[in-house]
């Protein structure tokens, strides 16, 4: 009799545990960065950015549809390759991901794009600029920064007008990130009534560049304009000053990192790089920005790269919509992520576009003094 109760109530037992368990969403949260590479740096201030938000959500104990949700975060290396990022994508979509976050690169953003599409999860990328990505008609995909059109462009007249550039020489590293904020930058400087006298291609992975610097050298460019990442415009700064070349070097986000200086080893000149981050935020708004990056060392012991406030503030609005639409179903809450606005985030007030874009988007110039980056300007 004994053993009958026991079984009985063992019974009880596992039916109130499932019954307590049905009461808790498990929310999916995919993102994709390279966090390997030359560019890891960057992806990993990506991937921390994510992993800020799920904690907070968590910590916060959010309810969806009447269900606690549990926030899990599914992260993926796409090594800033689009073979790479596409299968990363096709992983995510295997997985079931209620949302994805990424990717960092608009080479791997496009093509992975077409893949939550098809899927019908929604993507929001914190730092893909390319304006293919939107361009594509995908229902499915947002970005919280600028696109190249507005930040190419502006780099462009501000060349001509701030800096009075009159020869502009201009180089890309063929990615669609940087082919596409240089062929934006061009525009924007002969809108400005100003003059390119060059332009040459390199890759994503080279280190020496003698024979474009040479080649530019011999056009006594004032401004030499980079359209690719950090990794590439470092020693490209050490060869410019070995090559007695004193333009100043501008740059879209790719470049305007905490990392430049320490990888362009001592060779920067004060104020030489003039760059834009496809993003900002000015007054009341910059307290809040300032206090996200003072807890993002105090949990990490890390100083923010560039990204990771629009990574957070990405997973933010995906949630957000999650709890207004009552459902963390990509069908249900894709509808009510269209229609963001006013969202309060780290980075500024959010709202897209009718493409997905993010609607007023700001840009924030910088330059380099002692090895420090330093804001010039928010613009819009």
């Amino acid at each position: 009799m004994r053993f009958q109760v026991n079984v009985v109530l063992a019974a009880a037992a596992v039916l109130f545990a499932g019954g307590v368990s049905a009461q808790e969403l498990v929310v999916k949260i995919g993102h994709v960065a390279p966090t390997s590479g030359p560019i890891a740096h960057l992806g990993k201030d990506n991937e921390l950015g994510a992993r800020m938000a799920v904690d907070e959500l968590n910590a916060k104990g959010v309810t969806i549809g009447g269900k606690k949700a549990k926030f899990e975060l599914l992260a993926e290396d796409d090594a800033a390759d689009p073979k790479q990022g596409t299968a990363a994508a096709q992983k995510l979509v295997d997985s079931k991901v209620n949302g994805v976050v990424g990717h960092l690169n608009s080479g791997t953003t496009i093509p992975a794009s077409k893949i939550y599409s098809d899927a019908g999860i929604p993507q929001i990328s914190p730092s893909a600029t390319n304006p293919k990505y939107t361009k594509q008609g995908f229902k499915t995909a947002f970005r919280v920064v600028a696109n190249d059109e507005h930040l190419g462009g502006t780099l462009g007249k501000y060349a001509v007008n701030q800096l009075k550039g009159k020869a502009i020489a201009v180089i890309d590293d063929r990615t669609a990130y940087g082919q596409g904020v240089a062929d934006e930058f061009e525009k924007g400087v002969k809108a400005a009534g100003g003059k390119t006298v060059g332009r040459e291609f390199t890759n994503d992975k080279a280190t020496d560049f003698t024979a474009i610097l040479t080649s530019i050298k011999g056009k006594k460019p004032d401004i030499v304009f980079f359209g690719g990442m950090d990794a590439v415009a470092g020693p490209m700064l050490r060869q410019m000053k070995q090559l007695g070349i004193t333009a100043k070097l501008m740059g879209g986000d790719g470049i305007c990192t905490g990392e430049l200086p320490k990888l362009a080893a001592g060779s920067m000149a004060d104020e030489q790089v003039v760059c834009a981050e496809a993003g900002g935020v000015e007054g009341e708004q910059k307290a809040g920005m300032d206090k996200f990056k003072t807890d993002f060392k105090k949990k990490f012991n890390a100083d923010v790269q560039i990204y990771a406030p629009y990574v957070y503030d990405a997973v933010m609005v995906m949630a957000d919509a999650m709890v207004k639409a009552g459902s963390a179903e990509p069908a249900k809450y894709l509808p009510v992520l269209a229609k963001t606005s006013g969202y309060k985030g780290v980075t500024g007030t959010i709202a897209f576009d009718e493409k997905g874009d993010i609607k007023n988007g700001a840009l924030t110039m910088y330059t380099y003094k002692g090895g420090n980056r330093q804001q010039i300007a928010v613009v819009r």
